[in-house]
């Protein structure tokens, strides 16, 4: 019987009975009756067929807002992890395990700004969140003026004798509110996209185009990150320059749908089901 020795063991043994766990649940999923029609098999018609889903997805009024926002979402999510971790090296003078602490703290963040996202904004009004991600963007900015020296050493609270300093505890209050800023405008992007996705393909063509895309911007927003820390850049400027990226983008894709609605009010889109 193999033995568990080291925390990364134990971590991914925990992640695989996680797996197991969803393949289970995923057993037990009705079958809904819903058959698509037979599917290419031949790698030419595959992209062929992959390319005109992804034209029709990006070239849709509201298909291509929910795309552009989710895209965006996964690529900076994904580079935001490890900037938080250098972060909380140099600003907090946390090792890499407890800066790692931080990333779950993040994750708990967006698990309840997904929460009061799903509760509070219905699917007509999923468009009405898309300034939260500038307020994300500057939220995030502000993690460069942040540092432990901020605050006197003694401050914080006891718990019988262990001490947790003012700082940190600061800190996990805000990048709470940066995960919960994030859940909070991405749910409803997502549902939108997949709505859209559903009305004008299918829920795996759709998937596919989402994946695609998502898996792309995270891949070239890690290559920037890596090119910045290649260039020794500190990471307080590579904050700021992460935050006003997601502002600016985030400015252009509002743009782009006040665009959409001046030509035509495709959020009368939303709702409309596949005949």
């Amino acid at each position: 019987i193999p033995t568990v020795n080291t925390p990364a063991e134990a971590a991914m043994l925990v992640i695989m009975a996680i797996y197991v766990i969803a393949a289970l649940f995923n057993l037990r999923i009705p079958d809904t009756g819903a058959r698509y029609p037979k599917q290419e098999r031949g790698p030419i018609k595959l992209i062929t067929d992959f390319a005109d889903c992804f034209q029709v997805l990006w070239h849709d009024k509201l298909g291509q807002i929910s795309l552009a926002v989710t895209t965006l979402f996964w690529g900076a999510g994904a580079t935001l992890q490890f900037i938080v971790l250098k972060w909380a090296e140099v600003s907090l003078g946390m090792s890499l395990s407890e800066g790692a602490i931080l990333q779950a703290v993040v994750a708990v963040g967006v698990a309840a700004g997904a929460i009061i996202a799903a509760s509070r904004v219905p699917l007509k009004k999923s468009l009405s969140v898309l300034p939260v991600g500038i307020v994300m963007g500057i939220a995030v900015m502000m993690m460069a003026f942040y540092t432990r020296d901020l605050f006197p050493a003694h401050w914080g609270l006891y718990f019988g004798r262990m001490h947790v300093p003012g700082y940190l505890i600061l800190a996990y209050i805000f990048l709470m509110v940066v995960g919960g800023l994030s859940g909070f405008f991405v749910v409803p992007m997502n549902a939108l996209l997949q709505h859209r996705g559903h009305v004008l393909l299918s829920a795996g063509h759709s998937i596919a185009v989402q994946n695609f895309n998502e898996n792309l911007s995270v891949l070239v927003m890690l290559c920037l990150y890596a090119v910045l820390v290649w260039l020794d850049v500190p990471v307080s400027a590579v904050i700021v320059l992460f935050g006003t990226f997601v502002c600016v983008m985030m400015w252009f894709v509002m743009r782009r749908h006040q665009a959409n609605q001046r030509a035509f009010d495709s959020v009368a889109l939303i709702g409309e089901v596949k005949h």
